[in-house]
């Protein structure tokens, strides 16, 4: 990926749009419509590392209600040639291909290596990679296989979404309302996870979400692990000018 002179790319994940009420979802919505408003001149590419939403599922003629300006304003975005990309994450993994067709936003399931301006960076959500994050990892093969699917498809969207969303909010792991206090980079699984793969490829930077703690932490000398953080306590994102990447939080007070 080249990137035009003076533009930039931008790098957000962790909204849980939907989260906890309706109403307390908007007033996070709005702020991140304005900070979307606000990189829109001078951004290239937008990278949402998953969960978007606190729950997600795509029945063939159905999606969950609401996030109508979330939405609108990314597609808008992806419209007037931002590239716009977006990596599922735990909260959104039933995704299929509404944002591909209807937004024009690329949707990986998969962490990727992506070289923006000759600089190697490896990124995805986070969610069941390395050493640790066993229970999810379980609870992501029996939601991701296909019978499993195929039962909650059968579910009348009504009552599936609105199940959906219930048990999302009442698990507190998933939902990142109880995330766990950092407490140094050797407690930190995402770290051993790049580090591992440091051993096989080189990459300048590793960026995840999932954790909801803005980090950065130096793997070695010419390589880094960040983490966006989140849009539910810190509203923090980062940008990449094609030679330095910086985390940065959105003034929320001054919308």
């Amino acid at each position: 990926m080249k990137l035009p002179k003076d533009k930039k790319v931008f790098f957000a994940s962790d909204q849980h749009f939907g989260a906890p009420t309706a109403e307390e979802s908007k007033i996070r919505e709005a702020w991140f419509i304005n900070w979307l408003a606000s990189i829109e001149n001078e951004a290239s590419a937008l990278f949402l590392l998953g969960d978007l939403f606190d729950f997600w599922f795509e029945y063939k003629k159905a999606v969950p209600k609401g996030f109508i300006r979330v939405l609108g304003k990314l597609a808008q975005l992806a419209d007037q040639g931002i590239g716009v990309y977006f990596f599922v994450g735990n909260h959104d993994f039933w995704m299929e291909d509404y944002f591909e067709k209807e937004l024009g936003i690329t949707v990986y399931k998969q962490p990727q290596d992506i070289t923006i301006e000759g600089v190697h960076f490896y990124m995805g959500h986070g969610d069941g990679l390395g050493p640790d994050d066993k229970g999810f990892k379980r609870l992501k093969k029996v939601f991701t296989h296909p019978v499993a699917k195929r039962l909650f498809h059968a579910i009348h969207p009504d009552i599936g979404l609105r199940l959906g969303q219930y048990l999302s909010l009442r698990n507190k792991k998933l939902s990142g309302a109880q995330t766990p206090p950092y407490r140094g980079a050797e407690q930190e699984w995402l770290v051993h996870y790049a580090r591992q793969k440091l051993q096989k490829q080189h990459r300048d930077f590793f960026l995840f979400g999932h954790r909801h703690l803005p980090l950065e932490i130096e793997l070695t000398a010419q390589s880094k692990y960040i983490n966006l953080g989140d849009w539910v306590h810190h509203f923090s994102y980062a940008v990449f000018d094609g030679k330095q990447i910086e985390l940065k939080k959105w003034n929320t007070k001054d919308d």
